[in-house]
């Protein structure tokens, strides 16, 4: 369990294979924290290299060591000062070499959101919902005001609290995802025009995110976003080149490989987990998506130094 930074999620005890879930830390006076790496993974190394996931935010910044950071299957290399922004949620490990160090910064949607603008520049910043990679941002000297802002950062969680101790952390921490959101931009990131078709294709992922286990029909979805269904085959394909129903295709084979890599769930119960009535449609339906079934991929990806592909 990391006491020191998150805490375990009290899980259905029936569910005894399960990817492991943290919530935030309990018992601090906000819901952030600045921690170093190396500290976490000195005394939880055996957690943070098998596959987990929270319910907050993270943003490492690595300042020594050139360690790979796997997210969702996808191999991150790293080089010094280096910022890495992974969005609550997302199944994510450690490189086990341990050879690095740097800091992570973590945050929840309650700390950060105190109005509807906060709320709506989390939810479609490039940080954490860039529909095309997972975001990284090279720090040289064009950036240096980044690494003041973690300095000022780490100087505030040091000094005792006060009546603005928590105000001043949010400030800080506003200003470092605007400014790096800017810096990314610059940094060979794919624009998404911005306009109706981005927003409509960000809300549709928001609610497939919460839903996909259950909602299937791209009906359903326009439905609930006040949308004809041929208004929001036209949002996504102009935003991300795809169809509604292939972004819902997506994220069930997402999912699938999930709990077929991370977890002993056999897969007639992994079918049953995502909504399929019967292990053959689901066996059928992932063949279908990535050529190999169920069984064959979990034999591929057994081990995580396979987890590349």
């Amino acid at each position: 369990m990391l006491k020191n930074t998150v805490c375990k999620r009290n899980q259905n005890p029936a569910v005894t294979n399960a990817i492991r879930t943290y919530d935030f830390k309990p018992g601090l006076p906000a819901e952030i924290e600045l921690v170093r790496i190396s500290s976490i993974f000195r005394r939880h190394e055996q957690n943070v290299v098998q596959p987990h996931r929270a319910d907050f935010y993270h943003i490492f910044w690595f300042t020594e060591g050139t360690p790979v950071h796997t997210v969702d299957f996808i191999p991150i290399p790293i080089q010094p000062h280096t910022l890495l922004f992974v969005n609550k949620s997302r199944v994510q490990f450690f490189d086990p070499g341990g050879n690095y160090d740097g800091w992570m910064l973590l945050f929840t949607d309650a700390f950060f959101n105190q109005n509807p603008q906060d709320a709506r520049f989390l939810r479609n910043t490039i940080l954490f919902h860039d529909l095309l990679d997972i975001p990284v941002v090279r720090l040289d000297r064009t950036a240096t005001s980044l690494t003041v802002l973690f300095d000022q950062l780490r100087e505030e969680f040091a000094r005792p609290e006060d009546a603005v101790h928590v105000p001043v952390l949010r400030n800080l921490l506003h200003t470092l995802l605007m400014l790096a959101d800017r810096e990314r931009r610059t940094q060979g990131f794919s624009e998404i025009r911005k306009g109706p078709d981005l927003d409509h294709t960000l809300h549709f992922n928001a609610l497939m995110e919460k839903q996909f286990r259950q909602v299937r029909a791209v009906r359903d979805y326009a439905a609930q976003m006040s949308l004809t269904e041929r208004r929001l085959q036209q949002a996504t394909a102009a935003a991300v080149g795809k169809t509604p129903k292939q972004l819902i295709d997506d994220r069930l084979v997402l999912e699938a490989k999930r709990l077929l890599v991370h977890t002993s769930l056999s897969v007639k119960e992994i079918g049953f987990e995502l909504g399929f009535d019967e292990p053959t449609n689901f066996t059928r339906f992932f063949r279908r998506q990535i050529d190999r079934t169920p069984a064959d991929f979990r034999k591929q990806f057994s081990s995580p130094a396979r987890f590349a592909f």
